[in-house]
């Protein structure tokens, strides 16, 4: 039994076939997990958030955070700011560099980006929200999408307002966490919240917060009515959840995850990536914490992760791991 099947979106010129999106999240969807994701099914991923002042500023430095392959396209680089001139030029050069998308962060809750009157900050002041939409849209000639919440707090839960005035704006699409910032990650995402935003424009809406299942991506769609699904932290540890997202929607069959030795290459071709990307000393504290979600929930992964969060020789983790899932994997067949 079908579901409901996911249509594809188009924002602007850029047709979405499989429309369950990859969130952006800082420091997580950098270029090793975004071409990971993507390759496991994801239709659309985002980089994880960059400085528009750091881009026009410290060009290197942040461009590392938006770098992507041929395998991501269509890539979407996610800008955060406050000035209308600078995400402008932030995104021009974003532009240059091959970004296919440009999305605007107007929904991140930490206080390093509020402080600073930018991400969620930004849903508190309507005019100047139109004033970077506007800019972005005029400088690019690329589409621009918007991610949000549900407002500042729950005295002011203003994006289907702010929504329309994204739509006047040009922008392409709209992404909506169900939760306010104050809120930060706490209490339930507000699904039907999400379908009023749904119901006052007319472009594409994406639903996000909370989807940790299949059936949470199903009731989400049925609640809401949005046009996609876009998953952020139901994805750690499970690179390919997005695909069994589209699978379940498409044919009301839920796909296993691989198997735990198709999983254990996954983990080595996802840590010699980070390795690559970053170097050997960088790219092993940034793999820690992937270890860590991908051992999540197996048996004596806790000893697992006490034993290579040690290692600092990339041939004694891939080791480790090798061990670790080929002993899990003997388990099972026993």
């Amino acid at each position: 039994m079908i579901v409901r099947a996911l249509k594809p979106v188009r924002i602007g010129s850029i047709r979405i076939d499989n429309p369950t999106i990859l969130a952006p999240m800082s420091g997580v969807t950098d270029m090793p997990y975004r071409r990971l994701v993507k390759r496991h099914g994801a239709g659309l991923v985002v980089s994880e958030m960059i400085a528009s002042r750091a881009t026009v500023i410290e060009a290197r430095k942040a461009m590392k955070k938006a770098v992507h392959t041929a395998e991501e396209y269509p890539a979407s680089v996610q800008l955060a700011g406050c000035d209308p001139e600078i995400m402008a030029e932030a995104a021009r050069l974003h532009e240059q560099s091959g970004a296919a998308i440009i999305d605007i962060n107007m929904g991140c809750p930490a206080k390093k980006v509020t402080n600073g009157y930018a991400g969620s900050a930004l849903m508190q002041d309507e005019s100047k929200a139109a004033k970077i939409m506007e800019a972005v849209v005029k400088s690019v000639n690329l589409p621009v999408t918007l991610k949000m919440r549900t407002g500042w707090d729950e005295s002011s839960r203003n994006a289907p307002v702010l929504a329309r005035i994204a739509q006047n704006c040009g922008i392409q699409a709209i992404s909506v966490h169900g939760r306010t910032r104050c809120q930060f990650y706490q209490g339930r995402s507000d699904w039907p919240f999400i379908g009023e935003v749904k119901s006052a424009v007319g472009i594409p809406v994406f639903g996000n917060g909370d989807v940790n299942t299949v059936e949470d991506a199903r009731n989400l769609l049925q609640i809401s009515g949005v046009d996609g699904i876009m998953v952020g932290r139901g994805t750690y540890g499970r690179p390919w959840f997005l695909e069994q997202i589209r699978h379940f929607l498409d044919t009301g069959q839920k796909r296993p995850a691989p198997a735990l030795k198709d999983q254990c290459n996954i983990i080595i071709e996802h840590f010699d990536a980070l390795l690559s990307h970053y170097g050997v000393s960088v790219g092993l504290r940034i793999a820690r914490k992937h270890l860590g979600w991908y051992s999540k929930g197996l048996p004596n992964s806790a000893v697992f992760r006490g034993a290579v969060f040690k290692l600092t020789e990339p041939h004694e983790v891939r080791r480790l791991l090798r061990h670790f899932y080929a002993s899990r994997t003997s388990r099972r067949a026993a």
